[in-house]
């Protein structure tokens, strides 16, 4: 029997397109034929972005102390992960910026991933990487979460176009040292297109500013004929690569 997965989407930049990923990560899961059972959990203790979009049931867990910013809550993680072994289901999280840092030395200090693994679930770290100016601090992030998180730990790098091509030194991502160094670990690259900005990129644009899934967003009635037929498209290209990471 295929084990089941779950999915952390982690990056240390805020506003970068985790929560977006999260939702697609979760509607390509619902679409499988014959799939099981799948979760959503959003951890974001400021945002909580990826609970807005209803149609996909998401849980919200607060892994912060009371009171804190800075701090994870080791009962309320813990009882995360143990709802995460316990259910026979595919999980994905999301966890927000300014928890980023307290959860990754939490896991650092526990060997949470590797204790997910242990218990027959196979644990995969999206992590992004955008454009524009973002680059620097977006791949740092992924060097440091590839750094410090256990080799049975799988990574997954999105790379989004959104703010522009992700470019560097004359260097695309795969050419990068940052790549090279971690070529080994990465289970696959997902590439967010870059878009229209009056056409495909504005009808993304408010899809996601509505938290709507692409199936609400085709079936219902606040976009027209050929915005739909644009979302089409953009749907099409993105779950065409995600195969192999569902």
């Amino acid at each position: 029997m295929a084990k089941n997965r779950v999915n952390f989407v982690l990056q240390a930049k805020g506003g970068v397109g985790k929560s977006f990923i999260a939702a697609l990560l979760t509607q390509h899961y619902l679409r499988r034929e014959g799939g099981g059972k799948v979760v959503a959990v959003d951890t974001d203790p400021a945002n909580a972005t990826l609970h807005g979009y209803k149609a996909l049931s998401v849980r919200r867990v607060d892994i912060l102390m009371e009171g804190s910013d800075s701090l994870v809550d080791p009962r309320a993680f813990d009882a995360l992960l143990e709802s995460i072994v316990a259910e026979e289901a595919d999980f994905i999280v999301d966890n927000g910026a300014n928890c980023y840092f307290p959860l990754l030395d939490y896991v650092r200090e526990t060997d949470a991933f590797a204790a997910l693994v242990q218990a027959g679930k196979e644990v995969f770290l999206h992590s992004v990487v955008t454009g524009g100016q973002a680059l620097v601090d977006t791949l740092r992030g992924f060097d440091s979460l590839a750094k410090i998180t256990p080799p049975d730990a799988r990574l997954v790098v999105w790379l989004n176009q959104y703010f522009g091509p992700i470019r560097g030194e004359g260097k695309d991502f795969e050419q990068m040292a940052v790549y090279e160094r971690h070529r080994d670990r990465i289970e696959a690259l997902v590439k967010l297109p870059k878009l229209n900005p009056y056409t495909s990129g504005k009808d993304l644009e408010l899809m996601i500013a509505r938290k709507l899934t692409f199936d609400e967003a085709l079936a219902g009635t606040q976009f027209g004929l050929m915005e739909k037929q644009r979302l089409k498209a953009a749907q099409r290209a993105i779950f065409a690569q995600l195969g192999l990471v569902v």
